[in-house]
């Protein structure tokens, strides 16, 4: 999938079921659930890129 930019990851269609590995997948329904819900709370920038690692180490 290469290098996605974190203000693009609460727009891709999720897997069908999560792998729950250590370090979750971008395309994780859980990763992409978080992802929107912290756009919606007015992260931005950097800040998305934080709440990225926090939901993909979850």
């Amino acid at each position: 999938m290469g290098k996605v930019k974190a203000k693009h990851i609460s727009g891709l269609k999720p897997k069908k079921k999560c792998c729950r590995k250590k370090t979750r997948c971008l395309k994780c329904p859980v990763v992409i659930m978080r992802m929107k819900k912290a756009e919606a709370a007015g992260c931005r920038g950097k800040e998305l890129e934080k709440c990225l690692k926090l939901a993909r180490a979850a």
